[in-house]
């Protein structure tokens, strides 16, 4: 499997990388793990939009889907003509939600482009893909994965506080793309993200091959985030970028 970042900054779109979205290929099949805000633009760096096979989406805060408003515009109304319809895997409401940032106003909604799925807990098969979903620590309904293919394990965690079912997802995965949006401090908003710390530790508990810090603010101070993770993990780690490749 192949690895890009498309935009990995945390809650917003910051000045050097769109907001989240990671592109993941094996066997020419390409999928995207969420589309956020601004990253539409950016995925056009790495590949013809018209491309893309499907679409996980982890769930329905803007800065994780709300670029595919604007993709809608692409699939729909390119000169080249409509796209194929491409299969989407998000929680449940994940049209409805997209339907009306679209377009309030509009009847039709989004499913001449789309063809959307409900996600649960559990297993579901995508192309060359086995992929596994489990709910995440966050207050939206949110599903972290974990991709499987050619013998090759990639989880991602989307966003999450601290979580078992993270570490039960992520155990002896060769890499762990993980969210750590906070540093170590007193009173931070409990279920919602992690801090640096508590992503390492999640990788070593699950006692991941590799570990990928991603989606932090641009707002927080990411050297910081990367060393209390690789402080409480024994294996690799870095810290992502925008544009970056990781071969799995």
């Amino acid at each position: 499997m192949r690895l890009t970042v498309v935009g990995c900054a945390g809650s917003y779109p910051g000045p050097d990388s769109a907001a989240s979205c990671y592109l993941v290929e094996h066997d020419g099949f390409r999928l995207l793990l969420d589309l956020g805000s601004g990253a539409l633009g950016a995925l056009q760096r790495h590949l013809d939009p018209a491309a893309v096979d499907a679409i996980a989406v982890s769930h329905l805060h803007a800065d994780h889907c709300l670029d595919m408003c604007p993709y809608v515009v692409f699939r729909r109304y390119h000169p080249a003509g409509p796209s194929p319809r491409i299969p989407v895997l998000g929680p449940a409401g994940t049209h409805d939600r997209l339907a009306t940032a679209y377009d309030p106003a509009a009847r039709a909604g989004l499913r001449d482009v789309f063809e959307f799925t409900a996600v649960r807990p559990g297993e579901r098969r995508l192309g060359p893909f086995r992929l596994l979903f489990d709910r995440m620590n966050h207050p939206l309904e949110t599903y972290a994965v974990r991709i499987e293919a050619g013998g090759r394990t990639l989880v991602y965690s989307a966003d999450t506080g601290p979580s078992d079912a993270l570490v039960r997802l992520a155990t002896g995965a060769d890499v762990l793309l993980c969210e750590a949006s906070y540093t170590e401090a007193r009173d931070l908003p409990p279920n919602l993200h992690l801090t640096g710390r508590e992503a390492g530790e999640h990788a070593a508990k699950a006692a991941a091959g590799r570990l990928l810090v991603t989606h932090i603010p641009p707002w927080t101070d990411a050297a910081r985030v990367y060393g209390e993770a690789a402080g409480a993990f024994d294996g690799p780690a870095e810290l992502v970028a925008a544009g970056t490749v990781h071969d799995i």
